[in-house]
């Protein structure tokens, strides 16, 4: 045997060095079997059902912007639009309610495009400026369509201190309809006239002088714009779609549209709050309903007609005070 002649000590290193590589293989097997059980937990059916996966969202081949050709058969193009589809696909939260927010807004959006010509496509552009809400841009842009204070007293809204119609979902509207007109008459076509909603008319000028284009999808623009016209045609494919792409939604679940009545105020007001409340409400309530009324009172020296939209009786739950 070899140990007949090893000194002592090298016999007792010899046997340990044994024991320490028995134990580690004991270690090693133990803590694989451990690791395999716990990767086995890991798609445990009561956590993820069978039919769980995260996958591409499909696209579909054909695609048109306001009936305008939009080439999927260019990749590059096809792959920003993909893009724009898996965010959307696994933004869950966002997508949700902005599906919801829908069922309560376009209705009111729809018909003011329609008698103002404007193509029922560019609700999705409303989508993608605001998500549906009375959104502020770190640029100052305001309200569901985004307007800036020059670019909305341009088209016709009035924005001060008391008044800022950028918030009025109706009249922002009408004066988005004058915007998109206007750049339409400008480019002949509609997804230009898009594109140069976030870029703006001027800017979009000199991208065309400086490409030697007029189509938009072979512009070279900032990220902002190079997506933007894509992320309208995402949002319109999901939102007339959304079981095709795992949205579970159901009509009762969808935000219903606000029931209201009109009062029409033609003075000042030295109070929104009493106002609101000689009408049964608070002024969190006449708030919610027009959010473009801006300060708590109302000086009105051009005694102006104002319009303003108050619950239908019993269509909201009234805190008592």
């Amino acid at each position: 045997m070899v140990s007949k002649y090893l000194p002592n000590k090298m016999k007792f290193s010899f046997f340990h060095i044994i024991f320490i590589v028995l134990i580690s293989a004991f270690l090693f097997y133990s803590f694989s079997e451990r690791k395999s059980t716990e990767n086995q937990t890991e798609y445990d059916p009561d956590i993820f059902p069978q039919d769980y996966r995260i996958v591409t969202p499909k696209i579909p081949k054909k695609m048109n912007f306001c009936g305008e050709f939009v080439p999927l058969e260019n990749f590059e193009v096809y792959e920003r639009l993909e893009r724009e589809f898996i965010v959307n696909t696994y933004w869950h939260s966002l997508t949700i309610l902005t599906i919801k927010r829908a069922n309560r807004w376009f209705p009111i959006i729809e018909p003011i495009l329609k008698e103002n010509n404007i193509p029922d496509d560019f609700k999705y552009l409303c989508v993608t400026e605001s998500t549906l809400l009375n959104l502020t841009s770190p640029a100052k842009a305001v309200g569901f369509w985004q307007f800036v204070k020059s670019a909305a007293k341009d088209f016709g809204l009035e924005v001060n201190k008391e008044i800022d119609e950028r918030y009025h979902v109706e009249k922002s509207t009408i004066a988005a309809c004058k915007y998109l007109q206007k750049a339409y008459n400008k480019y002949g076509n509609w997804t230009m006239a898009a594109a140069s909603y976030n870029f703006g008319m001027s800017g979009i000028d000199e991208q065309l002088n400086r490409q030697q284009t007029n189509n938009y999808y072979n512009l070279v623009l900032g990220e902002e714009t190079s997506r933007y016209v894509l992320r309208i045609l995402a949002s319109k494919e999901m939102m007339n779609n959304p079981a095709k792409y795992g949205f579970d939604i159901t009509s009762d679940e969808l935000y219903k549209t606000f029931e209201t009545y009109d009062v029409q105020v033609d003075s000042s007001i030295s109070s929104w709050a009493e106002f609101a409340k000689s009408y049964g409400y608070n002024y969190k309530i006449l708030k919610l309903y027009n959010p473009w009324l801006r300060e708590s009172y109302l000086t009105n020296r051009a005694k102006k007609t104002y319009t303003i939209k108050l619950p239908v009786e019993n269509s909201i739950f009234v805190i008592e005070e």
